[in-house]
C-alpha cells in the first residue's frame, strides 16, 4: 500500500437534527466538499467522529458509506479500537474488508491492562489482519502512554505497526519520536504547522472538517519549505485551532464548520453544543476567514 503522508481528516459524523441515527447523505456530502479541498486522507469513527457515542452496527455503517464514497479518491484509515481485544480484532476486519489503508488503533482504555498487556493487544489485532496500524497516542484519554521505547518495540517486534498518532499535545515527545524514525502524524490541532516543520510525516487535523482547503494550503507550503507564505497562513489559522484544542473539541469543531458554511450537525447527546458566550468567541477566531 501506498504510504500515508499529508493532512488526514477524522470525517465528523453527521446525524440526524434529532441525533438519533446517522445522515448518510449528509456524510457523502461533507466527504465531497474534503475531497474538493485535496484532503488526501480521512479517518472514519475516529474520536472527531465521536466513536464512543456510536453504536456498533453504526461505525460498520459510517465506514462502509465512507468507504464505498470516496473510491479511492482518498486513502482511507479507519479507527478499530475497543476495549476488548476480540471487539477491536472484529472492526479490524470489517475495515479490511472494505479496502482500508491503514487502522487507527488505541490501546485498551479505561483501567486498561499493563504494558504487556498492551503489547499484547496490538499484536493479537496484528495477526489477525494484514494492513498497516498507526498507534494512537492519548493518554489523556486512554489512561495509557505509549512512550518512545515501547513504540519502537512495537515497530520492531510487530511488522504491521507503521504508524503513530501523537494527541499528547507535547512538542518534546513529539520530536523524540521523529529523532528515532518514528512515523508520526500530529495529533494535536495548535501543534499542526510546527510539526510539519519538525519532520512529521502529516497531520491527523479534526479542525479540518471545518478548513479543509486551508488545511492543505499549510501543509503543501510547509511541506515545500515556503515558509513565508506558511507562516502568514498559520496566523490566520492558528486562533481557531488553539480555539478548538482548548474546549469541547467536537462540538467546537462542529460549530465552527457550521459557522463557515459546513453541515456538520450537532454532537449526538450528552456532549452538549457551546455556549453563546463560546461560540462568540470562536466566531471572533474566525472572523479573518468570514472576511
Amino acid at each position: 500500500m501506498a504510504e500515508l503522508r499529508g493532512v488526514c481528516t477524522p470525517v465528523c459524523t453527521i446525524f440526524s437534527e434529532d441525533g438519533s441515527v446517522v445522515d448518510d447523505t449528509a456524510l457523502r456530502n461533507h466527504l465531497d466538499t474534503l475531497i474538493e479541498a485535496g484532503v488526501p486522507i480521512v479517518t472514519t469513527c475516529g474520536g472527531t467522529g465521536e466513536f464512543s457515542f456510536l453504536r456498533a452496527e453504526e461505525r460498520r455503517q459510517v465506514t462502509e458509506v465512507t468507504a464505498r464514497h470516496i473510491e479511492g479518491q482518498a486513502q482511507l484509515i479507519v479507527h478499530a479500537s475497543a476495549v476488548m481485544t476480540e471487539e477491536a480484532i472484529e472492526y479490524a476486519k470489517h475495515a479490511e474488508s472494505l479496502g482500508a489503508d491503514a487502522l487507527l488503533l488505541l490501546p485498551p482504555y479505561f483501567e486498561g491492562p499493563n504494558m504487556q498487556g498492551v503489547y499484547e493487544h496490538y499484536a493479537r489485532v496484528a495477526e489477525a489482519v494484514s494492513t498497516p496500524i498507526m498507534a494512537y497516542n492519548i493518554p489523556v484519554h486512554s489512561g495509557i502512554y505509549l512512550d518512545p521505547d515501547f513504540y519502537a518495540r512495537l515497530c520492531s517486534e510487530i511488522d504491521t505497526v507503521r504508524y503513530l498518532k501523537d494527541s499528547t499535545g507535547d512538542f518534546l515527545a513529539l520530536q523524540e519520536f521523529l529523532r528515532r524514525g518514528a512515523k508520526v502524524f500530529v495529533g494535536c490541532d495548535p501543534l499542526m504547522y510546527h510539526g510539519v516543520l519538525a519532520g512529521a510525516a502529516g497531520c491527523f487535523w479534526g479542525t479540518a472538517n471545518a478548513i479543509p482547503a486551508q488545511a492543505v494550503k499549510l501543509y503543501e507550503l510547509a511541506a515545500a519549505g515556503e515558509l513565508q507564505a506558511a507562516n502568514a497562513l498559520w496566523q490566520v489559522l492558528y486562533p481557531v485551532n488553539q480555539f478548538v484544542w482548548s474546549h469541547p473539541f467536537n462540538p467546537s469543531v462542529k460549530a465552527a464548520g457550521r459557522i463557515l458554511g459546513h453541515d456538520l450537525r450537532e454532537c449526538r447527546r450528552p456532549a452538549q453544543p457551546l455556549t453563546n458566550d463560546e461560540l462568540a468567541a470562536l466566531r471572533e477566531a474566525l472572523q479573518p476567514l468570514l472576511a
